[in-house]
């Protein structure tokens, strides 16, 4: 059999766009000859449609949806992804679509409540797990979540079931995922190594097709790939991109070289750049404004805006003020001409200094906090100043290390539609620039060089405030991410009043995080849905 792998970038709710999508990619394997096409979860709807679940009229628009479709599949099969109501219950579904009717439906097993998902909110696992006879191979139709709990590959398991050995048992021929499954930092390679386990240890080929783009802060990698009965990646498709390919079941049967792709730094930054232009572009927005430090942050955030965006929609605004050395001006100039954006200085001296003169009992600056922070927020003050005249989204720019410690201003540096580096340890921040700069120098040699600071006093730099980044992003990394103690912390190595510091400063700061733009998803464990932690509580690790 020839199936067709539509790898496509549905647009959350916009039922009308995703539907003529379907039609158009249907069309398009029609035409090649395939006689089936396989789309990601929840095709119809986009992935995570959320709360939009609970609303009637919009199931009864995606109803009508199906029965659109319909006609299309007269010459062909068409397997796709909706939400699919059944004697007063919500299941996530896959949807045969075969000579103008639906002949085959599969609802999901396993339905993930845990980090980002909570799709136990919605649906209903499936009761029974049967195969879907389509001319003449008996399929093992599965949805995202269904082919992650095999007993063999994991330590832990989250289910008792196994939804692809029970239709392995039952006949299956081939295994089929509709997937939504969102991107985060060497999942590729997981998810490649767990495919050809399963494909191996039960013999048959497996085609795996998921989601390609950005919704709200989570990002798909599509990936989609198939991987013969020899457990070898014998397709893959792009990453971070709609594609579209086929491959002859015959292959699934056959020895071939693996076909996975290594992940690199590359797939961070072609992540930041599609769920940037997915943000704006599914928001009704088309340019951005980035303030434009002469640091490292701004520079990556405008570089990754001028790739989503083109560089004619980026505006980036140099604000400097008394503390703002000649070298950062000079990088924040630099950048924006080698990025080809619209580049403006906004001084905010006089501003600054109305502040100090009203605000301190005899016009003296005292050179605090409070003087540090009303600088940053007078630069939020003038971006959204700037959005609401002119419309540009603001990006803000803060990366995972800052937010992580609070070392970030509440509707300052904070301010924004959208925190592209919001997940991006500072360490990786560094290999980003390297990246960007692969070719030719767009972002200066200057800013990677020199030790950050945020330029709000006289001489200061960031690690006054934080440990060196090496340290500190491990040691985030270990809490936020992986979980640990204190002890398993201390016992990596690292000086335990300092894992004590952070560990608290990490807890305090969770008021600010939470007040936060939506940050792009990149590492196993992001601030947001999927770190649901408590403001007000006196829980301490230590």
């Amino acid at each position: 059999m020839y199936i067709a792998l539509a790898q496509i970038n549905p647009v959350v709710g916009d039922l009308h766009y995703n539907t003529e999508k379907i039609l158009t990619y249907t069309e398009k394997a029609k035409s090649a000859g395939a006689e089936l096409v396989v789309f990601p979860e929840l095709t119809l709807t986009g992935y995570p449609p959320r709360d939009l679940l609970f609303c009637n009229k919009f199931l009864d628009a995606v109803e009508a949806g199906v029965e659109k479709l319909l006609p299309a599949s007269r010459d062909i099969g068409i397997l796709i992804g909706a939400p699919c109501r059944d004697a007063g219950k919500l299941y996530n579904a896959a949807l045969l679509l075969h000579g103008g009717k639906v002949t085959g439906k599969q609802y999901k097993s396993l339905i993930p409540f845990y980090d980002v998902f909570d799709e136990q909110r919605y649906f209903t696992p499936a009761r029974e797990r049967n195969c879907i006879d389509f001319k003449g191979i008996k399929l093992g139709v599965t949805v995202c979540e269904d082919i992650w709990n095999d007993k063999d590959y994991w330590n832990q398991r989250r289910y008792d079931l196994d939804p692809v050995e029970e239709q392995v048992q039952k006949g299956a021929q081939l295994i089929v995922n509709l997937s939504a499954s969102p991107y985060s930092y060497g999942k590729h390679r997981l998810r490649c190594d767990m495919l050809g386990k399963a494909a191996a240890k039960h013999g048959v080929g497996i085609i795996y097709v998921n989601q390609v783009g950005g919704n709200d802060h989570l990002l798909f990698d599509g990936s989609s790939c198939a991987v013969t009965r020899n457990g070898t990646v014998c397709l893959q498709l792009e990453n971070f991109a709609e594609d579209f390919a086929f491959i002859d079941t015959r292959t699934l049967q056959e020895k071939t070289s693996d076909s996975c792709s290594v992940e690199d730094i590359s797939w961070i930054y072609k992540a930041l750049v599609i769920g940037t232009r997915d943000y704006l572009h599914k928001n009704g927005f088309h340019r951005a404004a980035v303030g434009l430090s002469g640091g490292i942050d701004s520079s990556i955030t405008a570089a990754v805006a001028a790739d989503a965006l083109g560089p004619d929609n980026v505006i980036g605004v140099s604000m400097p003020s008394r503390y703002s050395s000649q070298g950062s001006k000079n990088d924040a100039r630099d950048l924006a001409r080698n990025l080809g954006i619209e580049y403006r200085v906004v001084p905010i001296e006089n501003m600054f200094n109305a502040y100090v003169q009203v605000l301190n009992p005899d016009g003296t600056p005292l050179v605090d906090l409070a003087e540090e922070n009303v600088q940053a927020r007078i630069r939020g003050n003038i971006l959204m100043y700037i959005s609401n005249r002119e419309g540009p989204m603001v990006l803000a720019t803060g990366n995972k290390s800052e937010m992580a410690m609070g070392y970030s201003t509440l509707y300052g540096d904070m301010s924004g539609g959208l925190a592209v580096l919001a997940d991006v340890p500072k360490v990786i921040v560094y290999e980003l620039a390297e990246y960007i700069n692969r070719e030719r120098e767009i972002i200066p040699r200057s800013v990677i060089t020199k030790p950050p600071s945020a330029e709000l006093r006289p001489g200061q730099k960031d690690e006054d405030s934080l440990p060196p980044y090496e340290i500190l992003d491990a040691i985030l990394k270990a809490y936020i991410e992986e979980i640990k103690s204190i002890d398993e912390i201390v016992s990596l190595g690292y000086d335990r009043d300092l894992v004590v510091d952070i560990a608290r400063r990490v807890d305090r700061a969770e008021y600010k995080r939470q007040q936060a733009p939506p940050g792009l998803r990149v590492t196993s464990r992001a601030f947001g849905p999927g770190r649901r932690m408590p403001i007000a509580h006196r829980w301490h690790l230590e």
